[in-house]
C-alpha cells in the first residue's frame, strides 16, 4: 500500500513588523518510517519532522531520562531569535503529542498539539 498523506492543519504567523510570515503544516500519513506505520509530519521553512513510532520511541526515553514531559527538539526547532522562533516539542501522555510553537515579533506565541496516531 502507498503512503496516503493528508492535511491535518495547515496555519501561518504573520509578522507586521517585515509582512514575513512563518508557516506551518501538518500532515497525517499512512505510512512512516522503517516500520510503515502511521504518524504525522510536521513541515515548516523547508524542514520536515517525522513523528513515527521508533522516532518518538527516542525521545521518549530521552525526555524520561531528562525528567521532563514536554521535551523540546532543540535541532528540528528555529531558534535563531529570541522574539521570533518555531519550536518543536513531544508532549508525553496519553495520547502521545506534537507540539508546535510558532512566535513572529509582533505576536504572541501561538500553540497548538496534534495527537500522535500511537503509543510507544
Amino acid at each position: 500500500m502507498a503512503n496516503v498523506k493528508t492535511v491535518i492543519d495547515e496555519w501561518a504567523v504573520k509578522d507586521l513588523e517585515d509582512g514575513s510570515s512563518l508557516k506551518i503544516a501538518v500532515l497525517g500519513c499512512t505510512e512512516l518510517g522503517n516500520e510503515s506505520r502511521p504518524g504525522i509530519q510536521v513541515i515548516y521553512m523547508g524542514t520536515i519532522i517525522n513523528y513515527e513510532p521508533l522516532f518518538v520511541e527516542r525521545l521518549a526515553y530521552q525526555a524520561h531520562k531528562a525528567g521532563v514531559d514536554e521535551y523540546l527538539l532543540e535541532s528540528y526547532s528555529w531558534m535563531v531569535h529570541e522574539d521570533q522562533y518555531i519550536k518543536n516539542s513531544l508532549v508525553l501522555g496519553f495520547p502521545l503529542k506534537a507540539k508546535v510553537e510558532v512566535k513572529t515579533r509582533s505576536s504572541k506565541p501561538i500553540i497548538k498539539e496534534y495527537n500522535l496516531p500511537f503509543e510507544v
